[in-house]
């Protein structure tokens, strides 16, 4: 039997699943999500590095950066619109056609970023032209995630939501990682190069990545969930309508399930590469190589996290994956400050797991709390909601805060803060629902029914 209340959603037998359309669902799911977020990323990067001074170039090298920093948060800002035009596309007439359309957009926008004339060539409309862009971007990113997630969890067989998701996961590791070691690559050029020209390339370079992500993806089928769903229901639904009439307390919660997991990565590496390359006297070089080692380090920690999640009671492995952060996350400024390149490394892999962890049980858990119909749109507005309360703000804000008061210690409170948000939303999340098992299976989340009275 499945699960009871309004996360009930039948699941298709182990018959009814293919297994070969399972594991390419999962290598499209993570290659698709590993190009996307290498266009992503390479922004973040291009941000703390080039783009302040190209596009914004009549203020301060520390206000330049703010509006760099700025610009980037715009791409989040936009993930929403995203997420709910393509969850709607997603939910009422398949998956398979939604996640290829938000790879196209995606390529052509980045591309468009890598082309883009600077503030010296075209004047202001340098600056509203790379907005529009990232705008675009965001789009393509607010309805790329959710579609991925799916595509993987809605073949995985009963119990294994949380390991199939996590393919989707792990494309953000690894397209951080490819946009760092990009970027790392061509500081070895000269700065005159690097700001001419140079930093184009990983902008241009993603069309070929584009092209296989989008060969990879049309060879997968619709899955059985989506397939079943559409042939039972009439396609009249407004999904967003459904989402907030009838789930609106499960979104809540699980926006701020996903801060954690979102924005912790970008005030470690956007504002931490920033802030190390211009007040700590880190060359561009050296600290990107630290950050390339801490990625590395979350490509191979990062999908424990869903094994664990898999394995033992949820609300346990959550307290197990978060609690460590709030020591780690601290340290890691302590070390990063010290000016030495060892002990930032070492800082960075150790409070860089704990997040990492929790990033790949997140994608399975959100998977769980909607039904078939609302599923695409209810998962991408809770997460790119969250993105763009928190991820997209993080650098900008823990930048002003910087500013504002001189202390990094601010800035590892605003993390912190993070932290215990998502801490608090999850427990709240997984106790509100009961995470049981199927057929004796770890891994289902189901409604908590309520517990009878006895009399005495």
């Amino acid at each position: 039997m499945s699960s009871t209340g309004s996360a009930s959603i039948p699941e298709p037998t182990p018959a009814a699943i293919d297994p070969k359309q399972g594991r390419r669902a999962g290598v499209a799911a993570f290659v698709g999500t590993t190009i996307e977020w290498f266009d992503f990323y390479i922004y973040g990067t291009a941000s703390a590095l080039v783009l302040g001074p190209l596009f914004f170039p009549d203020v301060s090298p520390a206000m330049g950066t703010l509006a760099a920093f700025a610009t980037f948060a715009v791409g989040f800002i936009a993930r929403p619109l995203g997420g709910v035009i393509f969850g709607h596309f997603g939910d009422k007439f398949g998956r398979k056609n939604t996640v290829i359309t938000t790879l196209m957009l995606m390529g052509l926008a980045t591309v468009g970023v890598g082309l883009l004339p600077t503030y010296e060539q075209i004047g202001f409309m340098a600056p509203i032209l790379l907005v529009a862009l990232r705008i675009i971007q965001g789009v393509a990113m607010g309805g790329e995630w959710g579609g991925a997630v799916l595509i993987a969890t809605e073949f995985a067989p009963p119990g294994k939501k949380i390991l199939y998701g996590a393919f989707a996961q792990q494309g953000s590791p690894v397209g951080n990682l490819l946009a760092t070691v990009a970027f790392l690559g061509l500081t070895y050029m000269s700065a005159e190069n690097f700001g001419d020209w140079g930093w184009r390339i990983p902008f241009l370079a993603s069309a070929v990545l584009i092209i296989v992500g989008l060969y990879i993806r049309l060879k997968i089928t619709e899955s059985p969930e989506m397939i079943a769903a559409t042939q039972k229901e009439p396609q009249q639904r407004t999904p967003l309508v459904e989402l907030l009439r009838d789930h609106w307390k499960v979104v809540s919660l699980a926006i701020g399930a996903v801060v954690t997991g979102v924005a912790i990565t970008y005030v470690k590496t956007t504002f931490a590469l920033s802030w190390a390359t211009t007040d700590l006297g880190f060359g561009r070089t050296e600290f990107l190589q630290v950050i390339t080692v801490a990625l590395i380090a979350q490509v191979i920690v990062q999908p424990f996290g869903a094994i664990l999640a898999s394995k033992i009671d949820a609300r346990k492995a959550i307290l197990i994956m978060l609690l460590p952060e709030l020591v780690l996350l601290p340290l890691m400024f302590v070390l990063i400050q010290t000016g030495s390149y060892g002990l930032a490394m070492l800082g960075m892999v150790l409070a860089t797991a704990p997040h990492a962890m929790y990033y790949a049980a997140l994608a399975g858990v959100l998977a769980q709390l909607f039904p078939t119909t609302i599923r695409y749109t209810g998962i991408s507005v809770a997460y790119q909601v969250s993105t763009a309360l928190f991820a997209g703000t993080a650098p900008f804000l823990s930048q002003a805060l910087l500013g504002a008061t001189g202390s990094i210690w601010v800035v590892v409170g605003l993390g912190l803060g993070y932290v215990l948000i998502s801490a608090v939303c999850m427990s709240l999340l997984l106790r509100a629902k009961a995470w049981t098992g199927r057929e004796g299976e770890p891994g289902h989340l189901a409604e908590a029914e309520p517990k009878p009275r006895v009399s005495r």
